[in-house]
């Protein structure tokens, strides 16, 4: 099991994210789970921007472990049926009851309950918010990074957080985003680190 206090003393949330996403782009061990003694003879092909243009989904990485293929496809049920048709009853599938959630601003949230709060508030001013690719996908023990593109259109009134709303745009967004998640033996996270460019989610909307 990766000691992930450790990794987190020395390298902080952001750094262990792209630690994780670094090894997919360089074709390190990491990038392929287990791995092979021998490193990658080629490249892997580059990518478009994700956001802009689709990239389906690849195979998951070769020589995974019974229970980091598990996470990865559970991760893959998280996004594309349970967020995506917003369906928080089986949002406890893969996170733990006591999941600590860290967002991209720096703050953090304990417990499913808020989680899931959290969450259905992004649908209630843009109800058409999914996540339907994954286009790199990572395992190593119990660490999973998975980059995604999260996509809604703002065409209903945002809370303000000071008691009104925000007036919809009608706007479209789509944003790349990635995900690091530590898993426990139960087989559900116990720890999820959300990563995306806020600036750019609200210039997407038009609130920037």
């Amino acid at each position: 099991m990766i000691d992930r206090r450790s990794m987190l003393k020395y390298s902080g949330a952001a750094a262990l994210g792209t630690l994780a996403l670094s090894a997919v782009a360089s074709g390190t061990d990491l990038a392929f789970a287990t791995g092979s003694p021998e490193p990658p003879t080629s490249s892997p092909a580059l990518l478009p921007d994700p956001a802009t243009t689709v990239v389906p989904s690849p195979p998951f990485p070769k020589g995974l472990t019974h229970e980091e293929r598990t996470h990865l496809t559970k991760f893959d049920t998280l996004d594309f049926d349970v967020f995506t048709h917003a369906e928080w009853t089986r949002l406890g599938e893969s996170h733990a009851q006591n999941i600590r959630a860290h967002w991209p601003d720096g703050h953090y949230t304990d417990g499913l309950d808020k989680h899931i709060a959290d969450l259905a508030a992004l649908f209630a001013w843009a109800p058409d918010t999914r996540i339907q690719e994954h286009p790199l996908r990572v395992a190593k023990d119990n660490l999973t990074a998975v980059t995604g593109v999260m996509r809604g259109t703002f065409t209903r009134p945002m809370p303000d957080g000071k008691g009104g709303t925000i007036a919809p745009t009608g706007k479209a967004y789509a944003i790349n985003m990635a995900t690091v998640g530590i898993w426990n033996r139960s087989g559900v996270m116990d720890e999820e680190f959300l990563f995306w460019d806020n600036l750019t989610f609200y210039q997407q909307i038009g609130l920037a």
